[in-house]
């Protein structure tokens, strides 16, 4: 209640000073040059009808009617300007809370990935202060810079991986939401009979309008409190869980769990340092660059080096600025993209991001630790992914407004159970990873085109991070017991590299019109081809026995010998089916992605 009525006392304190100015002013003042002492009149023309009608006056001659009025005027709008300063200050003092509050909602969202920690303090409380100290107070509050949030001080909207939105339509102090939806059409050129891609996380239909992901969501803050939620309804919901093996070590069916959220996690900001975010549930992975939302993307089908790395990690992250461009975030996780652990070890790993400029973006993740091998306990995996990213065009003003490029440079290895880094030696077969990708992009027009050309290329022996092909309804589950037509083991060779072309219409910033062409190529049959990878009659409900032309199901899981898919197939008066598997892919992806 004494803080409502303090503009209140302090009008009757201004009113109370204006009547004893009054008061106390001698009579003569208000006088004319003449002997006429009757009160002065404010409409008096004489002396201001024009500046020539002026003359000059003595600091000793006696003012005019018009002049006295005048600076009485003048002295009730200074007043009047102070009564509004002084409600202003009262304001602030009793009000800074919700305005703290509401600039860390709005911080949280402008900046890379939504990574921006909440930099608001809390406000001091309510002081009583001078008329004096209110003015100084003012004038160093105007001259004193305003702080700012770790990389908002740059548009990052050109970061491949990062969206392009910077106006948020709806906003509050409590929620800031946001929409997804992502809907394509593929046109392969290897015309596949059941209309099934392979080898890709985020192309999976053939021939067929498919809706990728309807995203629905958004960020809770509040009193340095914050969640956030992020659904994935579509094509997404199947095909991401279906890579995870961790999921068939124990009970509890976690993939049906977790299948509708793409994010989900809840944590604490710590106004320390330039910020201190700990959040713990399921948050995006950026290793391999790319985001998991194609809008945020160059290009929708990105590299192996990114389609086959992961999209998310379950556990528990701390982001650390230590400065306003740079990020230091440990990871503490299940496994490698894994909503449980395959063994009996967590991973351990880390982000480090750092902004020396506008024009510069330089990403460092690594892992290790983790035994992300299902039914392979002491095996483990170690993985680095490096990526730069730098505009070397900037000219908004130009028909061709910005290039940029990024690169990105991954190595990793398994060792122990049987496997090991460097190859053939005591620790057996050689199990590792290299590879990398590069993508430059043009915008044109004020952003509203854009075109990518891009591609890169991976070796990967022991083929533990190439992405299965659902063959006979396989799943990484099945496979860690025997994967018949695609084998993943211990040393198998697998080299592959691949090129796209993308071009994007962006007629507003919540939306993205793209076409694009790949073309994708591997040292062994793997791709899709005309017959596809769906046995007759449908999947036959056992991925890890072959499979018989009959549609039946052999019962083997080898090929050869008495009790092998030859000899029972054979049995049943049917032969053994095989996948049409072919070395290269090319295919036409057209899409429309939205964002609020």
């Amino acid at each position: 209640m004494k803080t409502r009525q303090c503009p209140f006392v302090v009008k009757m304190l201004c009113s109370a000073a204006l009547l004893s100015l009054w008061v106390a002013m001698p009579r003569g003042t208000f006088a004319q040059n003449g002997p006429d002492h009757s009160p002065p009149t404010l409409a008096d023309s004489s002396a201001t009808s024009s500046p020539k009608a002026e003359t000059p006056k003595t600091d000793t001659a006696p003012k005019s009617a018009a002049e006295v009025n005048a600076e009485i005027l003048k002295e009730l709008e200074t007043m009047r300007a102070r009564i509004a300063e002084l409600e202003a200050q009262l304001k602030q003092q009793t009000g800074g809370t919700v305005a703290s509050n509401a600039l860390e909602s709005t911080s949280q969202h402008n900046s890379i990935a939504g990574e921006s920690p909440v930099a608001s303090a809390a406000s001091p409380a309510a002081q009583p202060v001078s008329i004096h100290e209110t003015t100084q107070a003012a004038a160093q509050e105007q001259a004193a810079p305003a702080s700012q949030d770790p990389f908002s001080d740059a548009d990052w909207t050109w970061l491949n991986g990062n969206p392009r939105t910077k106006d948020i339509f709806w906003d509050s102090k409590f929620f800031t939401p946001e929409i997804r939806a992502d809907i394509n059409y593929v046109s392969d050129f290897n015309h596949p009979t059941d209309h099934t891609i392979g080898g890709s996380s985020e192309l999976f239909r053939s021939s067929e309008v498919q809706l990728e992901q309807l995203g629905v969501g958004g960020d809770f803050h509040y009193d340095n409190v914050r969640a956030r939620l992020m659904t994935q309804f579509g094509m997404y919901s199947a095909t991401t869980p279906r890579n995870d093996p961790s999921v068939g070590h124990g009970e509890w069916d976690l993939d049906t769990a977790y299948r509708y959220i793409s994010e989900g996690y809840g944590g604490y900001h710590f106004n320390v340092l330039q910020g201190v975010n700990v959040d713990a549930g399921i948050f995006l992975s950026y290793i391999g660059l790319f985001s998991y939302y194609n809008f945020d993307n160059w290009a929708y089908q990105p590299s192996y080096v990114s389609s086959n790395t992961p999209w998310f990690f379950n556990g528990v992250r701390v982001q650390i600025f230590p400065t306003k461009h740079l990020k230091i975030e440990p990871w503490f996780i299940n496994g490698w993209q894994s909503y449980a652990s395959a063994n009996h070890r967590p991973g351990l790993g880390g982000q480090l991001k750092w902004t020396p400029t506008s024009w510069i973006n330089v990403i460092s993740n690594n892992y290790g630790l983790g035994q992300d091998d299902l039914f392979v306990p002491g095996r483990e995996r170690i993985h680095t992914d490096n990526s730069l990213e730098i505009k070397y065009f900037d000219r908004p003003d130009s028909q061709l407004d910005k290039m940029a490029f990024s690169l990105t440079a991954d190595a990793g290895c398994e060792f122990g159970g049987g496997v090991s880094c460097d190859g053939d030696k005591k620790g057996g077969p050689k199990q590792s990873f290299l590879g990398y990708m590069f993508y430059n992009r043009w915008w044109f027009d004020r952003d509203k085109f854009g075109l990518t050309l891009g591609g890169g290329k991976i070796n990967n022996p022991g083929r533990y991070l190439v992405l299965l092909p659902p063959i006979n309804g396989e799943s990484a589950v099945s496979a860690s017991t025997n994967s018949p037509y695609f084998t993943e083991n211990p040393g198998d060779p697998f080299k592959a590299w691949d090129s796209s072309i993308t071009f994007d219409y962006m007629p507003k910033q919540y939306i993205t019109f793209r076409w694009e062409y790949d073309y994708r190529s591997a040292n062994v049959p793997y791709w899709t081809g005309r017959g596809g990878i769906t046995p007759p009659g449908g999947n036959t409900g056992f991925p890890t026995q072959y499979a018989c032309l009959n549609g039946a199901t052999s019962g083997a899981t080898t090929l050869a010998g008495p009790g092998g898919a030859t000899a029972a197939c054979t049995a049943m008066g049917s032969g053994v089916w095989f996948p049409d598997l072919r070395k290269d892919e090319s295919f036409i992806d057209l899409s429309i992605m939205v964002k609020f």
